[in-house]
């Protein structure tokens, strides 16, 4: 968990300094960022024994970024796996204005938070964590 706050707060970083040198002269904009489990995995998982995660369970989905309606679809983002593990992160960079994110049905399961609507303002880092229950059990 550890190595995710820290891949976490480095995107935080990068994207606030890249959010900075784009904003002087072009569109006014913002970052959407956070954390993705996607879980279990595995049939009957024990607390503690967490097998390796195949990159496809995280390949194969992807996080959606519609216009306020939820209606015409504006980015398709990837959700990139942290090691072998049920973890992964996505970051986008969006005009300021009011979004709807969900993610893709690839797979079995989904995110009981999603869709949700957010407001991205100029400059400002919006963090939405997303678990993916996949209902194996």
């Amino acid at each position: 968990m550890k190595y995710l706050q820290g891949i976490l707060l480095v995107l935080l970083v990068l994207g606030s300094i890249w959010l900075g040198a784009c904003q002087a002269g072009g569109a006014q904009i913002g970052l959407l960022q956070g954390s993705v489990s996607i879980g279990p995995i595995w049939p009957v998982e024990q607390p503690g024994q967490n097998q390796p995660v195949p990159p496809e369970v995280f390949s194969t989905r992807k996080i959606l970024i519609y216009d306020a309606s939820g209606n015409n679809l504006i980015h398709e983002v990837s959700i990139y796996q942290i090691d072998q593990t049920a973890n992964g992160y996505y970051a986008v960079q969006l005009e300021t204005g009011t979004y709807t994110v969900d993610t893709n049905t690839m797979g079995i399961g989904g995110a009981g938070n999603l869709p949700k609507q957010i407001t991205i303002s100029p400059g400002e880092t919006v963090t939405l964590n997303i678990d993916i229950d996949t209902g194996i059990r």
